[in-house]
């Protein structure tokens, strides 16, 4: 057993460039598992500035400025966004979410009677409706005290809050201005032959900023959409849904399912079985297909594809570890586990070459 595990650590760690992608990649896991929570604002800073790179580079590039004036310009865009999403979007959502909270007793009501007509079908007896009531009764209990904790309890997250409005977008602006300086001094921490941690590298770069950009796109086209349409149907709380219906794209696969149970809870609440709830979901159903066929292809062509058990044992790794940015970076995370393995299956041929050369210059 020794022999083979020796065999197996000379085989993929006789390179010292294996070594140094291992021990960085053990340091950066145990760095946001451990002080994940405090580091939050830095990590939400070094994300958003990472994706607003790309816009100051071709704002220099189309404006002929230096870095200075770009970073300037795309940070004020970003923070009048940021404004934009407080003050215009936050409170029609909180607005809707009171409302919802107001109506949900009726619905509720509504939904139960929904369930008492399949007796009438064979589908369930009466027994079991009355326990589907009883949880569901259990579970309305249970939810209204959790926001009762919540709302006594909100102080300290508000604070919380505004101490991140302050801390995130100084930080952003730090990242993006002093970027080369940042870069420049964590560079002489490591050795300057890094050739599978710059391989690796390399290859998250192109992922990770294709993907995360495709996704925030992804999910204000389908949000925007959906606001579209489910304002011109009718449809009751449209904002709340259509950003519900936005985010579940965070989630592949899983997202669109779960995202359909309120749609059409609310739907069938506002109409019934009529024919608006129909065209409601014939309607849905062609935006996740849209989504899906035309819209996921077309911005993320450049990214490599990830098989579908893949991508959602990803899911459930990185987001039990990591809740919200676990799920989100979910395909870029495990494109990094694959990026690895493919560096680590690499590093034997690289040795042997390497061996070969040396040997071949002591002969000369």
């Amino acid at each position: 057993m020794f022999e083979v595990i020796s065999k197996w650590y000379k085989r993929y760690f006789s390179d010292p460039n294996a070594v140094l992608l291992a021990l960085l990649l053990i340091f950066g896991f145990t760095i946001v598992l451990t002080m994940g929570n405090m580091l939050a604002p830095a990590l939400a800073a070094i994300v958003i500035a990472y994706l607003l790179e790309d816009i100051v580079n071709m704002c220099r590039k189309r404006f002929n400025l230096s870095r200075m004036p770009a970073v300037i310009i795309v940070f004020s865009g970003f923070m009048t966004f940021v404004m934009f999403i407080l003050f215009g979007i936050v409170p029609l959502i909180s607005n809707q979410i009171k409302e919802l909270i107001k109506e949900l007793p009726n619905y509720i009501a509504q939904g139960k009677e929904a369930i008492l007509s399949l007796t009438q079908y064979g589908f369930m007896s009466k027994q079991q409706v009355n326990q589907v009531a009883e949880k569901i009764d259990n579970e309305i209990a249970q939810t209204g005290q959790q926001l009762l904790s919540a709302s006594l309890s909100s102080i300290p997250d508000m604070i919380t809050i505004l101490v991140y409005l302050i801390l995130v977008p100084l930080l952003i602006f730090f990242f993006l201005k002093d970027k080369w300086v940042i870069l420049g001094w964590l560079s002489r921490f490591l050795p300057q032959e890094r050739r599978m941690a710059s391989q690796v590298w390399e290859e998250m770069d192109l992922q990770l900023g294709n993907y995360v950009r495709g996704k925030v796109w992804e999910i204000l086209i389908v949000a925007v959409v959906c606001v579209v349409v489910f304002g011109a149907m009718g449809l009751k709380y449209a904002i709340l849904l259509s950003v519900l219906v936005g985010l579940s794209v965070l989630v592949p696969y899983i997202g669109a399912a779960v995202v359909t149970f309120p749609v059409a809870f609310i739907a069938y609440v506002q109409w019934g079985w009529t024919s608006e709830f129909a065209y409601l979901m014939v309607a849905y159903a062609i935006i996740q297909g849209l989504d899906g066929n035309v819209l996921v292809p077309l911005l993320f062509s450049e990214v490599v594809n990830v098989h579908p058990v893949a991508i959602i044992v990803s899911i459930l790794v990185f987001g039990g570890l990591w809740g919200f940015w676990g799920v989100f970076f979910a395909i870029p995370l495990a494109t990094l586990v694959g990026a690895t393995l493919r560096a680590f299956a690499l590093a034997p041929e690289h040795t042997e070459q390497k061996g070969s050369e040396t040997q071949s210059v002591s002969e000369a």
